[in-house]
C-alpha cells in the first residue's frame, strides 16, 4: 500500500495522457497523495481541471506563474514528494531529462529533485526504436532513473508496435516495489508517543498544554513508511490517525505510561508527547465558584515516561529517543535532560511563543547524542519525521541505509 506517500505525477504530451487520470485514481485508492504537473503537450489531451478533480490537489502547469510560486514553488513541488513519476513519458521529455534541459515547470522539477524518478515511456514505435531515444534511456538509467514499460500493442494512427504506455496498475505495481525496497525498518517494532496529556481537575476541567501532536504523528507515519510496525500512543489531538499505524488513544500521563508498557518489548521508542509533569488531586464533583474564595489545587508529580522506558531493563528498547521542548538554553537543557533521563538521543526544539512550533507546521531540531549536537535546518514536521526515521534506520543498519 502507499499510505501517506507523496507522489508528484508529471504528465507529458501524448494520447496516453488519458491513462494518467486512471493512474491518479489508482494511486489515491492505495492511500497516496498525488500532485500533478501537466506540460503544454499534455494539456492538448487532458485538462488541469480533470487532474485536479481526481487528485484533490491543485494541478500545476506554468513555470512562471506568480500565483503558483506563491502557493507552491517548483522547488517545493519536487522536494515535498517521495517519488516523481513521469507518465506518459514522451520522447521529448526523456530527451530533456537526459540533457538537463529545464525550459518548463515539468523539466525544472525533474532537474531540481534528489528524489527517485520513475518513467513510463509512451510514443510511436519508430521514436521508441530511434537510437537517440535509446541513448537517452541509457543515460537516465545510469543516473538511477527507473522505468516501467513500454509495452507492445496498438498505437495511435492505426499503428502497432513497441511504445504503448504501461497500464496504470502496472505503474502502481512498479511504484509499490520502489517503496518496498525502501523498507529499511522492516521487522522492527516502534513505540511513539504524541500529543498532550489532559490531567483532570474535576469532572469538567483539566490541566493540559498546547501540543498539537503533529510532530509525533509525523514521526509515526515516517517510521511506518520505512516498514516499521508502529504503535502510536496519543493524547487528545485533532490530528488524524496515521495510516498503517496502530493508535492507542489516552488522556492522562498514567494512561499513557500503561499503554507504553503494554507495547514492550520494542526496538524503538520515540517519546514526542508533551506529557504533563503534574496532575491535580482531582475533585469528584465540579468545583463551584465562590465569591472571594480561590480553590487551591494540590499537585502530584506524574510518572516520567521517557525515564521509565530508558530504564526498562531487559525490556528496554534498543533505541530510546526523547524530546526536549524548551524556551531557553535549548541545547544545554537538552544535554542535561539526556543525562538525567538515560535515553540515547534527545531532539531539542524551541517551543517559545515566538517559534510557532506548538500548533505550527514547522520545527527546528537539535539532535543530541553521545557524540555531540547535530543541528538540523528549519523544516516541516513531516520532513523532521522523515529525517529522524532515516537516522534511526542508519542506527540499525548503517550500510543498508546509506
Amino acid at each position: 500500500m502507499l499510505h501517506s506517500r507523496r507522489i508528484l505525477l508529471i504528465i507529458s504530451g501524448g494520447i496516453a495522457a488519458y491513462k494518467a487520470l486512471d493512474l491518479i485514481r489508482r494511486l489515491r485508492e492505495r492511500g497516496a497523495t498525488v500532485r500533478c504537473i501537466l506540460t503544454a503537450g499534455a494539456q492538448q489531451f487532458i485538462t488541469p481541471l480533470s487532474a485536479a478533480a481526481l487528485s484533490g490537489e491543485k494541478a500545476y502547469t506554468d513555470l512562471f506563474s506568480l500565483t503558483d510560486e506563491s502557493e507552491m514553488g517548483h522547488l517545493r513541488l519536487a522536494q515535498e514528494s517521495d517519488l516523481l513519476v513521469v507518465a506518459p513519458a514522451s520522447a521529448d521529455i526523456l530527451a530533456k531529462m537526459a540533457g538537463g534541459i529545464a525550459d518548463d515547470l515539468a523539466a525544472t522539477a525533474l532537474l531540481a529533485t534528489d528524489k527517485p524518478i520513475l518513467v513510463a515511456p509512451a510514443m510511436n514505435f519508430r521514436m521508441w526504436g530511434h537510437q537517440a531515444t535509446q541513448d537517452n534511456l541509457a543515460r537516465l538509467a545510469a543516473r538511477g532513473v527507473r522505468r516501467v514499460g513500454p509495452n507492445a500493442g496498438p498505437l495511435a494512427e492505426n499503428e502497432s508496435g513497441m511504445g504503448r504506455m504501461a497500464e496504470p496498475l502496472e505503474i502502481v505495481d512498479a511504484i509499490e516495489k520502489i517503496f518496498a525496497a525502501d523498507a529499511l525498518l522492516s521487522g522492527r517494532r516502534a513505540l511513539i508517543t504524541s500529543g498532550p496529556t489532559q490531567e483532570p481537575i474535576d469532572p469538567v476541567r483539566y490541566i493540559a498544554n498546547r501540543s498539537s501532536g503533529r510532530q509525533g504523528h509525523a514521526i509515526a507515519a515516517a517510521l511506518a513508511r520505512l516498514g516499521a510496525e508502529c504503535v502510536l500512543v496519543s493524547g487528545p489531538t485533532n490530528e488524524p490517525d496515521p495510516p498503517g499505524v496502530k493508535v492507542v488513544h489516552i488522556e492522562t500521563a498514567r494512561e499513557m505510561l500503561a499503554a507504553c508498557e503494554a507495547v514492550l518489548p520494542a526496538d524503538i521508542a520515540v517519546c514526542a508527547a508533551a506529557v504533563a509533569d503534574w496532575r491535580a488531586d482531582a475533585a469528584t464533583a465540579k468545583l463551584k465558584k465562590k465569591a472571594g474564595a480561590v480553590p487551591m489545587l494540590k499537585l502530584v508529580e506524574n510518572p516520567d515516561i521517557l525515564a521509565t522506558l530508558a530504564k526498562a531493563g531487559n525490556r528496554r528498547p534498543k533505541l530510546v529517543v526523547g524530546f526536549a521542548a524548551e524556551t531557553e538554553d535549548i541545547v544545554a537543557n537538552a544535554q542535561a535532560k539526556r543525562a538525567r533521563k538515560g535515553c540515547d538521543w534527545i531532539l531539542a526544539n524551541d517551543v517559545s511563543p515566538a517559534s510557532g512550533v506548538f500548533g505550527g507546521e514547522n520545527n527546528t531540531i537539535h539532535l543530541v547524542d553521545e557524540h555531540g549536537v547535530e543541528d538540523w535546518p528549519a523544516m516541516s514536521k513531516r520532513d523532521v519525521g522523515d529525517r529522524l526515521a532515516r537516522r534511526i534506520a542508519v542506527f540499525f543498519a548503517p550500510k543498508a541505509a546509506e
